[in-house]
């Protein structure tokens, strides 16, 4: 197998991921038509919307609803190439890159790879644990809760059925608080609807977090707003501990509790993806990427790296590095941009990046969110509906935005979404 990609007198840039920052990287290149070729390689053929993966995973919206096909969005970009593939490694002296379907060279290369689950080494949550950081973990949550409902109807006896409806969450941050309040608005909304045989006041929701406050990275009126929330929607706070083991279907935290779930979602923190071949001390905490202000790899004049793989220390007041949010993603690749139109035409200084911070948010449920604003910050109902804006046109794709508009709508006025289906993936029998 190979790339087939024809050799042009074009600069060559590779992009090795799809997400914010990658995916914005390549649609301002695009535009560049005499000026660049621009591979985009991720291992799918689409872009994920991650702030939405908690309501796919509540069954509020469908997958298709927040992914965008790579290759329809470069449709009349020629220059643009898309590859599936998965990067093996990378060899700066060479300028080349080794993937599943080969070998491709470059003249300059933007490392986009983002984020998994950080698992803290500890290998038997990982076997156990559900982690969401994609659309098809998502998919498997939503069929995993469902699925439990369902065998808790039939369950034969108290402490079985117990376990197929009790969650524990770990990790307060803006992915655990949204799914912990998604799980108890479907507690009190859903539950009575579709099981009627089913206790509501049965099911146990659990949010674990190694922090005194949940969303300990925002503002304290945020994290205070949002733990009376979680505390008014029914959400047990286990606040200030850790989850230390959990084999299936045991929870035991670091103070010796223990607490009995068949589910555990795992939302305690992120790590960086790996990529072979980079220098070993431009390798730093987390896996991630140490990048100068121009978002240069260390000791590497042609190689970039952005988003939340990137670690630049030398802007106040992020010395530890800037938060792994889109936001940051988003303006990197915009910088880059312009900075390779001037490495090409040898023309200018490099602007170096200065992140604006726009604010952060989350949300609890129907009417209540937290956001915090750098001149404002506010809670509940107007923070809620501030949430839904900013989250609707930050879609990519006209559909997109107006297919998720009408199921907040219907979801809005209906108090009930219509996408609790158990979808199992199809396998080949093999034959004896």
């Amino acid at each position: 197998m190979q790339f087939n990609i024809p050799q042009t007198e074009q600069k060559r840039v590779v992009i090795i991921g799809a997400g914010f920052a990658g995916l914005n990287l390549a649609r301002k290149l695009a535009r560049q038509k005499k000026q660049y070729q621009v591979v985009l390689i991720d291992k799918n053929n689409y872009h994920q919307f991650q702030p939405l993966f908690y309501q796919v995973a509540m069954a509020g919206l469908e997958p298709s609803s927040i992914v965008f096909p790579l290759r329809k969005m470069f449709q009349r970009n020629k220059n643009v190439f898309v590859r599936v593939t998965q990067v093996q490694s990378v060899n700066p002296e060479t300028r080349v890159i080794t993937t599943e379907i080969g070998e491709l060279s470059y003249d300059y290369l933007v490392i986009a790879i983002g984020a998994d689950t950080n698992w803290y080494g500890n290998e038997q949550v990982r076997a156990n644990a559900i982690p969401m950081k994609s659309v098809s973990e998502a998919l498997f949550l939503r069929n995993a809760i469902f699925e439990d409902y369902e065998r808790a109807v039939t369950a034969e006896n108290t402490e079985r059925r117990q376990r197929y409806l009790d969650i524990v969450i770990v990790g307060g941050g803006p992915t655990g608080v949204e799914v912990a309040g998604a799980l108890a608005e479907m507690k009190h909304l859903i539950i009575p609807k579709d099981y009627h045989d089913l206790d509501r006041d049965e099911i146990n929701i659990h949010l674990v977090h190694g922090n005194e406050r949940v969303l300990n990275t925002m503002s304290p009126e945020a994290s205070a707003a949002s733990e009376r929330f979680l505390r008014e929607l029914g959400v047990n706070l286990h606040l200030d501990q850790v989850v230390k083991t959990y084999d299936g279907e045991t929870v035991t935290m670091d103070n010796g509790t223990t607490m009995k779930a068949d589910k555990v979602i795992w939302a305690a923190g992120i790590v960086g993806n790996k990529i072979n071949g980079l220098p070993s001390d431009a390798i730093s905490r987390g896996n991630r990427i140490i990048v100068n202000e121009f978002n240069q790899v260390k000791g590497l004049d042609n190689v970039f790296a952005l988003g939340d793989i990137a670690l630049q220390t030398n802007e106040e007041p992020f010395p530890a590095g800037h938060p792994q949010v889109a936001q940051v993603a988003i303006q990197q690749a915009e910088l880059l941009a312009n900075n390779l139109q001037k490495i090409i035409d040898t023309k200018g200084t490099l602007v170096p990046f200065k992140y604006k911070d726009l604010g952060s948010m989350a949300t609890i449920g129907r009417h209540r969110a937290v956001v915090d604003l750098p001149f404002w910050k506010f809670q509940g109902a107007f923070a809620w509906f501030t949430w839904l804006f900013v989250h609707l046109f930050a879609l990519i794709g006209s559909k997109n935005k107006v297919f998720v508009f009408l199921n907040w709508v219907w979801n809005y006025f209906s108090y009930d979404q219509s996408l609790r289906l158990v979808i199992k993936p199809w396998r080949r029998q093999k034959s004896e």
